[in-house]
């Protein structure tokens, strides 16, 4: 089959070698002369590595054409990322990428079993066939399913024009390649550059599963909302008690918000120096991006915060339109002051400058959401609904002594307390 090297758009796949060695099996089977046992190994060893993918991506059914749709949803080329930017593409463009799709398309319709008799191997069925647990730890299940559904729209389409607009459709409802289908990521430095790297098990917490703090969550959805929305936003800062649901709070935002094309990447405060690199690779992507950082404060001698207000606000370079920080924090000024930065008498001949700039760094975040501990109502409140989401037995009157009893040992009063002793609840038969 020598379309397969005539792609121009859709080359160098992440698993290119893998795509290339079934070209080389499927071109090669019928030849006379080729060196059928050689070819029989190459088989096996493409099937091993195929399998191995679906089992880790979650696939079933038809395993080569989930391949196939798998390669074309994660390849970032001219084509996918004018998609993926609601531009659409056209004129020349257009037709490399409709020359490519050809070329899948063909692939698409082979028929392994045509393999077997000429090389004397099996598995045709299974890898056509195959039934897997369904389980991915790669792609959450609303992508597994879309890619499955997109294979078999790809499988019922009638010409190469058809073909590209299934495609199409998935490049501009989902975006394309890492970022298009994961919605959390973090940061790993290289020795070139910072790779953003997905998580593939973020909790599926939404904001109602955290009990009160609704003025707070208010605050955290209206901003969020209008730059989802494309409106002018604000960087947040939620501050406040240990355990009260601030970094649960920007998960939820995360999973609330994803389908409308908002993405998330945490980054901690050590990795400051990738932050250059980290904006210059999706400022220009068809994304919102939340860049998190969790528990994020500095002490007296740390420096660091000095070039994230630069970053923020401040620098030459015009921060994105697609981009804003949300940071959780203990201290609402983020770095420790002490009583020797407002003595009277010091060192520093500008004793009013030191003080400013230490606070200049929260100031940098518009909108700033305090996160209080609750009272001892509210930590009812908070414990009764959790024994109701996990269906614990057990009479209110009882259920709150030992709740107080538990806080009263653990950290005082907070949601993560709350949810630390319906656990211990859980784990030791109180359902």
């Amino acid at each position: 089959m020598e379309g397969i090297k005539r792609r121009i758009l859709y080359r160098d796949f992440g698993y290119e070698r893998l795509f290339c060695d079934f070209g080389t099996v499927i071109g090669k089977y019928g030849c006379a002369s080729c060196d059928k046992e050689a070819l029989a190994e190459l088989y096996y060893g493409c099937m091993h590595e195929l399998t191995e993918l679906a089992s880790k991506c979650g696939f079933t059914g038809n395993l080569w054409q989930k391949f196939l749709t798998f390669l074309l949803v994660s390849h970032e080329n001219a084509y996918s990322r004018s998609c993926e930017m609601k531009k659409g593409a056209k004129g020349t463009l257009y037709e490399m990428a409709k020359c490519d799709a050809a070329v899948f398309l063909e692939l698409f319709h082979f028929d392994f079993h045509r393999i077997e008799p000429a090389l004397g191997v099996f598995g045709a069925d299974m890898i056509m066939n195959f039934q897997g647990t369904g389980e991915s730890e790669v792609f959450g299940t609303r992508i597994r399913d879309r890619i499955g559904k997109l294979s078999r729209e790809l499988h019922a389409a009638e010409d190469a024009g058809s073909f590209l607009l299934a495609v199409t459709a998935f490049y501009q409802e989902f975006g394309v390649g890492t970022l298009g289908l994961h919605k959390a990521f973090r940061v790993e430095h290289t020795d070139r550059q910072a790779a953003i790297v997905p998580i593939s098990n973020i909790a599926h917490v939404n904001l109602s599963d955290l009990t009160g703090y609704e003025i707070a969550k208010k605050k955290l959805t209206d901003n969020t909302e209008a730059f989802v929305c494309g409106r002018k936003a604000n960087n947040c800062l939620l501050y406040g008690d240990a355990g009260t649901g601030k970094s649960t709070s920007i998960k939820a935002i995360a999973n609330q918000y994803y389908d409308r094309g908002l993405r998330l990447i945490e980054l901690y405060k050590h990795q400051f120096q990738d932050l250059h690199d980290v904006i210059a690779r999706i400022k220009n992507r068809g994304y919102k991006f939340i860049i998190y950082m969790d528990d994020l404060s500095f002490e007296d001698f740390e420096i660091e915060y000095k070039y994230l207000k630069a970053v923020i606000e401040g620098g030459l370079e015009k921060k994105p339109d697609n981009i804003l920080i949300y940071a959780t924090s203990n201290r609402r000024h983020l770095i420790r002051e002490k009583f020797s930065d407002k003595a009277q008498l010091s060192d520093d001949l500008h004793n009013n400058d030191t003080v400013q700039e230490k606070l200049s760094l929260a100031a940098r975040f518009g909108v700033q959401i305090y996160f209080g501990a609750p009272d001892k109502k509210q930590f009812g409140e908070i414990i009764k609904s959790l024994a109701r989401k996990h269906r614990i037995q057990m009479g209110e009157e009882e259920l709150l002594l030992e709740a107080n009893k538990w806080e009263l040992g653990h950290g005082g009063r907070s949601g993560r307390t709350a949810q630390q002793f319906i656990d211990y609840l859980l784990g030791n038969g109180g359902h």
